[in-house]
């Protein structure tokens, strides 16, 4: 029985020595090997690797059986008979520190921590601050559990009352509250403390063998271990045959620090001035406090050989390292050396990018590589992980688009709430339940699969209801009640109570009614098919209020997690059973960690708290070595050999981890060798990556902002291996190494043959050529939008609406003819109450005021109908502009009033066009022989167009009446009313039939005729004068947008057109006399009989 070291550069040769070992059975043969691994991916690894061993036959077809994988946690928990329920384990005694701490927030030396938790300040910040009992209570119960394990002399001399720092100091005064808070945990808890526990097992394991352990265990893959854990395995190794299988890069560093053992302050310990190679030194640290740490007389120390190192640049690096020096002499690196890869992207979407082409280049070029044997681990898994599905398809979407959506992909590690989307909505339920509830959160739980299931919401029922809260100004907040910790408990507007209830008033009642309930103004179009839509909106949104009522307060932790269950049991239904009997599981989880202490009083802060690190991601068995390409973070699979092994996302700043230093944590204040530190951890990941890669190694990082281009360093221990690279050659080799990445995929440089990589182009999708080509050729002016005009759709009747629609904006209308959506802004939900109204929101209101006003409201009732559409601001402000906007309202219904004499009349239009085609509509309101319309804005040409057309097509059906139209707006000063009187035509029946002339050739080709801009033309054309300088000004962009920048216009003639994009000759057909551009031609056309007809106000 002993202690047996077993060492090799990589993890395979010691899974062949392990399997040596295992060959030769124990006396029973029933009983089990027991091999202890450090992650879920190396175990599955390693069963498959020694199926090639155990029991095989010629073809390598054995089976590992018989073999138990553990961690070494479970196996630390046996020994000392603690099982799977450790009392002092970190989540375990997280609830009865939060006992001790609530009861002794009293007492005088524990005042430092009552401050932080805000006890006895009744002040909002007190309040924020007691939100963190738990969170403090988890952290201080994480550090107690990390002073057990790595450094228990400081938990002995604390019981003993002595204030130590557990390596022979004082404790900083700063933390002097720590030992008799611990002396409080250990009275609560009523059981040995685990430094006891710890010295009584040790002392046991040294007296006698463990029953129910296996004569022989190993422990694979390990590179480092708390100092109790070795204490406890030197032990067990007294009466049981105990096997360390050590990945070591380097057997001639190991021998250079065969004499040195035993803890030391860590800013004492020499041992990196024995490694001469800059890896080992600046990557090895965890590697060399193991080996100080191990006892220093093992009974065998076994090296299992070098490994066969290939002759490329990544072979060199490794043999370096292993022989623990640079040794330059007489290498020479192949351009074509692909065998470290560094490449340097724009953003981690570029990095996903350049990785798919690189492992697609790996793959073709070498037949007998395959998915299997490639693994990609990545830092940060949760920001890749979308973007890895959305570049690889996760093999689901084989078709033509590229060759990786072929690839299988595995994604592993990642956090509950994305692999089980009910664990989703319980994270979401909790983060809205004490926020504002705001639209945008609430909208975006609606969309989630289990609540859609639940309401049978489509896509289209969800474009419904994000359109309604926009136009029923729904902004955050179930209800006022609600809003009450914010202080705005008075206002009703814009919550969730508000909205639905316009929405559920506008199912019996139009907006027109000019009646409310209450504060319920009828919210306008809700048709009678949505009515079950708003139902099920108003119930989605009442049981969500519900749930999340349920989650306030101060209540046991039984009581949360019950509240939670049945929050998403109304919210959400699961689309496997598994889903469901998850949530369950990990819920009940909870609980069961808790104990007897499930009925602690928490609120909603801490349950966050308590949540997010119970759903966070943890390593799983299944979704390694399957024979599929495997992503996972970095640890699972640090050390298992690939023939090419990627690391993704080394960007400075998240490589790394950053840990900033707990000023809690007495380890951290003089840290000893041997204990725990998250950036050495990482830094010896990076090593062992490098050591695990057979054939490649590629490592990807942010190496240039993509917005400014500046460069952005690497990652400090990317950094210094491309400085040891340098080294292991006469030469520099980074300038050959480092491949720098164009910001887009299509752009010319990868599809230049050897421009990033030697003799091949860079890129395996079939679309980027041809956008490489177009992006790098030869500029020239964008081709015509069309090339001549369209064939004439089929002449039919016409719709008089149709022609006031198509007139609106006639180069716009072209599309409209051709259902072509243009681009436009999207109208987005917005979360914050309105406090001021902009230039369109103004019109909105002073237009909707005006209809109010026109219908017979009174000017009061229509500022308390505007403020029951939530658009104003609250309180004084939203009356104080509202009042603005209705006095200038008053001013316009008055002006129109005065005209709008007697009932108004309603007139068909029949007109013949000649040709079989006839214009058909109604021409309403009219007052006497006049029409008279009144808009908030300011009066300008499209109102006057609006109002010609009805005048010039009721001259031409009723000819016997001398027709008007009156249009009324605001003038130029925006306070003033302006008027302005048009006339009807000399002939009406022409005219209307060049309207219509018009209306046909413009559905046919966009015609150079927009609104602004040959209204312009006209008038001066009109008035005798020179019109090209002011119709360019209202086409040119300058301080304010022009009609060149319309989205119509663009598409038609380009961004930011020349005025003689509209200066064409006329076309046969169009010539009009004094005019010979083909603008000033349709603008006579159009605008000049309007204002021939125009008569003076009277």
């Amino acid at each position: 029985m002993g202690l047996h070291l077993h060492r090799a550069e990589r993890t395979d040769a010691l899974a062949d020595g392990l399997g040596a070992l295992l060959a030769t059975p124990p006396p029973d043969p029933f009983a089990p090997e027991l091999v202890l691994v450090p992650a879920r991916g190396v175990e599955r690894w390693l069963s498959q690797r020694l199926s090639h061993t155990l029991g095989a036959g010629p073809g390598g077809d054995g089976v590992c059986a018989g073999v138990q994988f553990r961690s070494p946690a479970s196996l630390i928990a046996e020994i000392t008979g603690t099982g799977d329920e450790d009392p002092w384990s970190a989540n375990a005694m997280t609830w009865p520190l939060l006992a001790v701490i609530d009861a002794s927030l009293d007492q005088p030396w524990c005042a430092t921590l009552a401050k932080h938790v805000g006890h006895g300040d009744p002040s909002p910040e007190g309040e924020l601050r007691r939100g963190r009992r738990y969170a403090v209570a988890r952290r201080l119960a994480g550090l107690f559990a990390s002073y057990a394990r790595q450094r228990p002399q400081l938990l002995a001399d604390w019981s003993a009352g002595e204030p130590t720092d557990g390596a022979g100091g004082a404790l900083p005064g700063d933390l002097r509250w720590q030992p008799p808070l611990w002396r409080a945990l250990v009275a609560a808890v009523g059981i040995d403390p685990p430094d006891q526990r710890h010295r009584a097992t040790v002392a046991r394991l040294r007296q006698a063998p463990t029953e129910t352990l296996p004569a022989r265990l190993s422990l694979f893959g390990h590179t480092r271990l708390a100092a109790t854990d070795i204490e406890l395995l030197d032990a067990l190794a007294a009466h049981h045959d105990l096997h360390l299988w050590l990945p070591h890069p380097s057997d001639a560093l190991w021998r250079e620090l065969s004499g040195v053992h035993g803890v030391v302050p860590r800013t004492q310990d020499p041992s990196r001035h024995r490694a001469h190679h800059p890896l080992l030194e600046t990557l090895g640290r965890d590697l060399r406090e193991l080996q100080r740490a191990l006892p220093n007389s093992p009974d065998t120390d076994e090296y299992l050989g070098a490994a066969s190192h290939p002759d490329t640049l990544l072979g060199w690096l490794q043999s370096d390292v292993s022989a623990n020096a640079l040794r330059p002499a007489g290498r020479s690196k192949d351009v074509r050396d692909r065998s470290v890869q560094v490449h340097s992207c724009h953003s981690p979407a570029r990095q996903v990018d350049v990785l798919r082409e690189v492992l697609l280049g790996l793959l073709h070029d070498d037949p007998t590589l395959e998915p299997r044997d490639i693994v990609v681990m990545c830092p940060d898994i949760e920001t890749y992980a979308p973007l890895i599905v959305a570049d690889f398809g996760l093999g689901e979407l084989a078709g033509e688009a590229h060759p990786a959506h072929r690839l299988r992909v595995q994604l592993a590690d990642r956090a509950l709430t994305q692999t089980n989307p009910l664990l989703g909505v319980a994270a979401e339920l909790l983060e809205i339940a004490g926020s504002r509830a705001t639209a945008t959160a609430v909208l975006n739980l609606a969309h989630t699969e289990p609540v859609r299931a639940k309401f049978g919401f489509t896509e289209d029922d969800l474009a419904q209801i994000t359109t309604w809260v926009r136009t029923a100004n729904i902004r955050w907040g179930f209800d006022p009640h609600t809003r009450e910790r914010y202080g705005l408990s008075r206002i009703v507007h814009n919550t969730w109570r508000f909205g639905l209830d316009r929405l559920l008033t506008g199912v019996a009642m139009s907006d027109d009614s000019q009646a409310w309930l209450d504060t319920a103004l009828p919210l306008d179009d809700v048709g009678s098919s949505q009515v079950e839509l708003a139902g099920k909106l108003a119930e989605f949104v009442a049981r969500l209020q519900s749930a999340v009522d349920a989650l306030d307060g101060t209540r046991p932790l039984r009581d949360w997690i019950t509240a939670l269950l049945d929050g998403v049991d109304q919210l959400a239904d699961a689309d496997d059973a598994w889903q469901n009997a998850h949530l369950q599981r990990e819920l009940t989880q909870v609980l069961d960690d808790a104990g007897a202490r499930r009925d602690t009083a928490l609120r909603l802060p801490d349950v966050r708290v308590l949540m997010s690190g119970h759903l966070a991601g943890r390593p799983t068995r299944a979704n390694f070595r399957t024979g599929t390409l495997t992503v996972c973070t970095m640890v699972p699979m640090r050390s298992v050999p690939h023939r090419v092994v990627c690391l993704l996302g080394v960007d400075d700043g998240v490589f790394p981890r950053l840990d900033l230093p707990d000023g809690d944590d007495v380890l951290a204040r003089a840290p000893l060798t041997g204990e725990r530190d998250i950036r050495s951890e990482d830094r010896q990941l990076l090593l062992d990556a490098i050591t695990a890669a057979t054939e490649k190694l590629v490592i990807t990082y942010t190496g240039a902002d993509e917005h400014t281009g500046h460069p952005r360093p690497p990652a400090v221990p990317l950094a210094e291996l491309i400085d040891a690279l340098d080294q292991t050659t006469p030469q520099p080799v980074r300038d050959q190494l480092i491949v720098e990445h164009p910001l887009q995929p299509f752009d010319v440089k990868n599809v230049e043959r050897g421009r990033l990589i030697p003799d091949v182009p860079f890129t395996f999708d079939p679309t980027v050529p041809l956008a490489a080509r177009t992006a790098a050729g030869t500029r020239c002016d964008a081709p015509r939008f069309i090339d001549g005009p369209l064939p004439a759709p089929p002449g039919g009747d016409i719709a008089l609406v149709d022609l006031l629609k198509f007139f609106k904006d006639p180069v716009k209308g072209f599309f409209s003819a051709l259902n072509y959506t243009l681009p436009w802004e999207v109208d987005e939900v917005e979360d914050g109450m309105p406090v001021q109204i902009d230039a369109l929101g103004e019109w909105a209101v002073g237009n909707r005021m005006l209809h109010d006003m026109l219908l017979g409201l009174d000017p009061a009732k229509a500022i308390e109908a505007e403020w029951r559409r939530g658009s104003l601001p609250p309180g004084q402000l939203g009356w104080r502009t509202a009042k603005q906007i209705r006095d200038r309202v008053v001013l316009l219904a008055s002006a129109a009033h005065e005209h709008r004499v007697g009932e108004p009349a309603t007139y068909d239009i029949d007109l013949d066009l000649g040709a079989g085609r006839r214009l058909t509509g109604t021409v309403t309101p009219v007052f006497g022989a006049s029409t008279v319309s009144v808009n908030y804005s300011k009066l300008r040409d499209t109102h006057l167009l609006q109002a010609w057309i009805p005048l010039v097509a009721l001259a031409a059906a009723y000819p016997d009446t001398s027709w008007t139209a009156r249009c009324i707006g605001r003038a130029r000063d925006g306070e003033r009313v302006l008027q302005r009187l048009l006339g009807p035509p000399p002939d009406a029946g022409e005219t209307l039939r060049e309207l219509v002339w018009l209306y046909d050739i413009g559905r046919c080709e966009p015609l150079p005729l927009p609104i602004k801009t040959s209204f312009a033309w006209a008038e001066k054309r009109h008035a005798g004068r020179d019109p090209a300088g002011y119709a360019s000004s209202r086409w040119t962009t300058s301080r304010f947008p022009g009609e060149d920048a319309e989205p119509a216009s663009v598409r038609v003639w380009g961004t930011r057109a020349p005025f003689e994009v509209l200066l064409g000759p006329p076309r046969p057909g169009e010539a009009v006399d004094g005019e010979d551009t083909r603008l000033g031609a349709l603008a006579a056309w159009l605008w000049l009989p309007l204002l021939r007809a125009e008569r003076s106000v009277r």
